[in-house]
């Protein structure tokens, strides 16, 4: 129990710290260190936070599964985590409400993984998390995982309300033809699906395919279709 008890205080350390310094911290400790020197602290206490919690879940014994594992929930998970690679290779590329593209935001028709969220990436972070909490279900896997969750949703949404403040027009604009939940821009005729490009859905099966297969080597266990190859 102590054990579980450290992963769970590095994820809220882990998660706490980058909300603090993100949002509500970022503007007094820019002001007084300046753009530069926050942003090599906000690195560190990144890097440090993260160290402790892998060391944490390191450390941290596996534990029993909580619900049995099978063909099933591996194939839904395997599925889960191509559409994730899609939408983070998609969100690499032409992301028009990218930091210094607010007149391209104002104007620019979602198209590809913009169509179906305006945070793609954030979306991918969160499916892997759930993906993962999906195959392996173990205590401190779950902790880990719905931090990960946490910081991407929740840290979208406060990304919004900076991006509302900072550019109100141009903001709104963008959103009145997007979504935060996936595919509800595409229902609401919003926006239309299509237009991935080569770089989200031949990268996306790429990075699907190698980061699956790293599993083996790197965890012990193969993943995702290896699961069946191997």
């Amino acid at each position: 129990m102590a054990a579980l008890d450290t992963v769970l205080a590095a994820a809220i350390a882990f998660v706490g710290t980058h909300f603090l310094l993100s949002h509500p911290l970022r503007r007094p400790l820019v002001s007084i260190l300046g753009e530069k020197v926050f942003l090599l602290l906000y690195s560190l206490v990144a890097v440090a936070t993260l160290g402790f919690l892998v060391h944490a879940y390191r450390q941290a014994p596996v534990g029993v599964p909580w619900w049995p594992v099978g063909d099933g929930l591996w194939g839904l998970a395997t599925l889960a985590m191509l559409a994730a690679s899609i939408l983070l290779l998609g969100s690499l590329v032409r992301n028009p409400a990218a930091p210094g593209a607010a007149a391209t935001a104002a104007s620019a028709e979602a198209h590809g993984v913009y169509a179906l969220t305006r945070h793609p990436m954030m979306w991918a972070f969160a499916i892997w998390g759930v993906a993962h909490i999906l195959v392996h279900p173990v205590a401190k896997n779950i902790i880990v995982s719905i931090a990960i969750i946490v910081l991407a949703l929740v840290g979208a949404a406060l990304q919004e309300r900076r991006k509302a403040g900072a550019d109100p027009a141009g903001w709104h604009a963008w959103q009145s033809r997007t979504s935060y939940l996936p595919f509800v821009a595409v229902i609401q005729r919003r926006a239309r699906f299509g237009k991935f490009g080569m770089h989200a859905l031949a990268g996306g099966v790429a990075v699907w395919l190698l980061a699956s297969w790293a599993h083996g080597p790197l965890a012990g266990w193969p993943a995702g279709i290896w699961r069946w190859l191997a």
